[in-house]
C-alpha cells in the first residue's frame, strides 16, 4: 500500500493534499463551504495542477446549470401561492402524533420527488410551527420528520434533489449520451424513501421533545388587524372552527361585525357570512399569515388604491416618530396613503389592544405600524424622521394565486416531457423557467433572488476539486488502494464507496462528496471491469442519506434552529435510518442493475 502511494507525482499529492485541506477547513472551521471549495480550486488552478479549461469546467456542467433553471421553475409555484396552498390543504387537524407525522411528511416526500427539497422545506417550517401550536405537538416532533421526509423524496427522481443532477451530469461527462433518464433511479430510491418514512414512524420516541427559540423568545407586539370574507370564497357558510379560525397560533379573532351587529364574543360555532369583518389581535407572524389567508381580504379599500400591483408590494414594520405630521389624527384624517404612497393595516401600541377600525385610530408616537407598501417605502423612509425604527417582514410579498394553475400546469408538463424522453432534463428544465418567466408566475427579480449562488459555487468548485483527483492519477491510486481492502469484490467496493460517501457527506455538502468520491468509484469499476450504475446510484443515495448530524444537510440545518435542536438529537434517530436506507441501497442496487 505504501509503495502504491509513493508512485503518485507531485501533482497528484498537491491533489490530495488540498482535497485533505478542504476537509478540514469544513469540519473545524466556521468559514462557508464555496469559499473553503473555491479556495481549494484556486490553489490547483494558480498551482498548475490544473489548466483554464479543466479548473472551470464544473461552472458550465449541465449537472449545475439545471440546478440553477430548477430554483427558478420553484420560484414560480412559490410566487403564485401554489406550494402555500398544497401545504395548507393537506395538513388538516391530526389528533394524534402518528397521524401528525404522516400527514406530513407523505405530501412533503411526494412534493420533494419533483422539487428542490430546500425550497419546500423553506415554506414548510413557518407553516409546521403554526401547525404544531394549533395541534399541540412540540415543533421538535415534526421538524426533524420534515427535513428527513425531504431527503427521502429526493431519492425518487433525478430532480428530486441537486446531487442526482450533478452526478447524472458527471455520468454524461465521462461516458457521453443523455445519462440517467428521470425515474431511473426510482428503481432503488423508491423502496428507500418507503423504508425511511416507515422507520421514522417506528422510531418516532426518539425525536427529540424541545423548545423552539420561538416560544423562548415571545413577540410581545400585539396588532390589531381587521380583515373581510370575500364573498365568494369557501369560508362562506363555514363556521369559524371548520374555516380554521380558532387555533391560531399567537392570534384570536377579538370581534365579528356583520352590518350594524358586532358580536364580542366570537363563539367557534358561528357561520361566516359574505362581507363579515373579522377583528384579529395577536403577533406579527400570525398577523401576516391571516392577512394572506385565501377567503378572506384587506377591509380597508385604501389597501386596493396603491399604484403598485400587489405582487410588488410587501409588509414593513415601522415605529411613529413624535416627529411624524401625523400624530394626534386619525389613519383616515390624515391620508397615511397619499401621504407615504402606503397603507396601514394593522396596528400594536405597548401590548395593548386598540379599539376601533383601523381608520379611525388615532396615531401616537410608539405606536407600531404593519404597513403595506412598494419595495421603495424601505429605502425612502428608513432615514425619515417620521420613523424610528422601520423593517421588512420576511416572506411578506402577496402571492399572485390567479397563476397558480399555470405554474403546476408548466411543472407537470417539464416532468411529463423529461420522462417521455422528448426532452432532457437541461433542456426541459430552460424551457419551464422560461414559461414561468413569460406566464408571470415569476418575476424577474424573484429570480435572481431564488438562485442560491453559494450553492453553485460549492458544486462547480467541488467537480474542479475532483477532476484534479482524476487527471492527477490520484483517483485511479484511491481506487486501486480500495480494491486491495475490497479483496477484488464488487459488493464490498460499492459498499466501501457508499461508506466513503456518507462519511464525507456528514463532514462536507453532499454535493461536493458526490463529486469527489464519483471518479474513484468510476476508476474502481472500470479496474474490476462491471458495470458502473450500481456504484452511480449508490453515490446518488449516499450522498443524500445525511441523517446523522445536522451539517451534512442544507434542510437538516434550516430547521436545527426553529425546532430548539441540540447536535446529537440528529444521530438518535438519524442513525438507525441511516443504516437501514444503506443495508437496503448496498443490498439492491446490485440486482436491479448487476455488475
Amino acid at each position: 500500500m505504501t509503495t502504491l502511494f509513493l508512485s503518485l507525482s507531485w501533482q497528484a499529492w498537491f491533489s490530495l493534499t488540498v482535497v485533505t485541506a478542504t476537509f478540514g477547513f469544513l469540519v473545524f472551521t466556521r468559514f462557508p463551504p464555496d469559499m473553503v471549495f473555491l479556495g481549494g480550486l484556486s490553489l490547483l488552478f494558480v498551482s498548475g495542477v490544473l489548466d483554464v479549461e479543466t479548473a472551470f469546467s464544473g461552472f458550465s456542467s449541465q449537472g449545475v446549470i439545471t440546478v440553477g433553471v430548477l430554483y427558478v421553475v420553484v420560484a414560480g409555484l412559490q410566487e403564485t401561492g401554489g406550494l402555500l396552498w398544497i401545504s395548507n390543504r393537506v395538513l388538516g387537524a391530526p389528533k394524534t402524533h402518528v397521524a401528525a407525522q404522516i400527514r406530513l411528511t407523505a405530501p412533503v416526500a411526494l412534493l420533494s420527488a419533483f422539487l428542490n427539497n430546500t425550497p419546500v422545506v423553506a415554506l414548510f417550517i413557518p407553516t409546521v410551527m403554526e401547525w404544531s401550536r394549533r395541534i399541540r405537538i412540540q415543533p421538535s416532533k415534526l421538524l426533524i420528520p420534515l427535513s428527513y421526509a425531504s431527503i427521502f423524496g429526493g431519492l425518487c427522481t433525478l430532480i428530486g434533489t441537486s446531487t442526482n443532477l450533478v452526478v447524472n451530469g458527471l455520468v454524461q461527462t465521462r461516458y457521453g449520451g443523455e445519462g440517467l433518464s428521470m425515474f431511473e433511479i426510482t428503481k432503488l430510491g423508491l423502496p428507500c424513501a418507503l423504508a425511511g418514512l416507515v422507520t421514522l414512524l417506528l422510531f418516532r420516541r426518539l425525536l427529540p421533545d424541545r423548545k423552539g427559540f420561538a416560544e423562548v423568545i415571545e413577540n410581545p407586539r400585539e396588532y390589531t388587524l381587521e380583515m373581510r370574507v370575500v364573498a365568494d370564497s369557501a369560508l362562506v357558510g363555514k363556521s369559524i372552527e371548520d374555516a380554521g379560525l380558532r387555533n391560531l397560533p399567537g392570534a384570536f379573532v377579538a370581534e365579528l361585525m356583520r352590518g350594524r351587529d358586532v358580536l364580542s364574543a366570537v363563539s367557534p360555532n358561528e357561520v361566516l357570512q359574505a362581507q363579515d369583518r373579522l377583528m384579529f389581535v395577536g403577533n406579527v407572524d400570525s398577523i401576516r399569515s391571516v392577512y394572506f389567508q385565501q377567503g378572506l381580504s384587506p377591509a380597508s379599500d385604501q389597501v386596493f388604491k396603491l399604484a403598485e400591483p400587489r405582487h410588488k408590494r410587501c409588509l414593513v414594520e415601522a415605529v411613529v416618530s413624535n416627529t411624524c405630521p401625523l400624530t394626534g389624527q386619525s389613519i383616515r384624517e390624515g391620508k397615511f396613503r397619499q401621504h407615504y404612497n402606503a397603507v396601514v393595516i394593522a396596528l400594536a401600541r405597548n401590548g395593548q389592544r386598540v379599539q376601533g377600525r383601523i381608520g379611525n385610530i388615532v396615531l401616537r408616537p410608539g405606536d407600531t405600524l404593519l404597513i403595506e407598501s412598494h419595495a421603495g417605502f424601505l429605502s425612502r423612509q428608513k432615514d425619515s424622521k417620521d420613523f424610528y425604527l422601520i423593517s421588512r417582514i420576511e416572506d411578506s410579498t402577496p402571492k399572485r394565486v390567479e397563476k397558480a394553475p399555470w405554474a403546476f400546469a408548466i411543472l407537470f408538463g417539464m416532468v411529463l416531457a423529461v420522462s417521455a424522453g422528448g426532452l432532457s432534463m437541461l433542456k426541459g428544465g430552460v424551457l419551464a423557467a422560461a414559461l414561468m418567466m413569460l406566464t408571470g408566475c415569476c418575476t424577474p427579480a424573484g429570480a435572481r433572488r431564488s438562485i442560491e449562488w453559494n450553492v453553485l459555487l460549492t458544486i462547480a468548485a467541488a467537480l474542479g476539486l475532483g477532476l484534479a483527483l482524476e487527471t492527477t492519477g490520484a483517483a485511479a491510486t484511491l481506487a486501486e488502494a480500495l480494491l486491495r481492502l475490497a479483496g477484488d469484490s464488487p459488493r464490498v467496493s460499492l459498499f466501501l464507496v457508499y461508506v466513503m460517501t456518507v462519511v464525507s457527506t456528514e463532514m462536507m455538502t453532499n454535493n461536493a462528496a458526490a463529486a469527489l468520491v464519483f471518479p474513484v468509484a468510476m476508476n474502481t469499476a472500470d479496474t474490476l471491469g462491471v458495470s458502473y450504475m450500481p456504484f452511480v446510484i449508490c453515490i446518488m443515495i449516499a450522498a443524500s442519506a445525511s441523517f446523522v448530524t445536522p451539517i451534512g444537510y442544507q434542510t437538516n440545518l434550516m430547521v436545527y434552529g426553529p425546532g430548539g435542536y441540540r447536535f446529537g438529537d440528529f444521530a438518535r434517530i438519524g442513525l438507525p435510518i441511516g443504516l437501514i436506507i444503506g443495508v437496503l441501497a448496498v443490498s439492491l442496487a446490485p440486482l436491479i442493475w448487476p455488475f
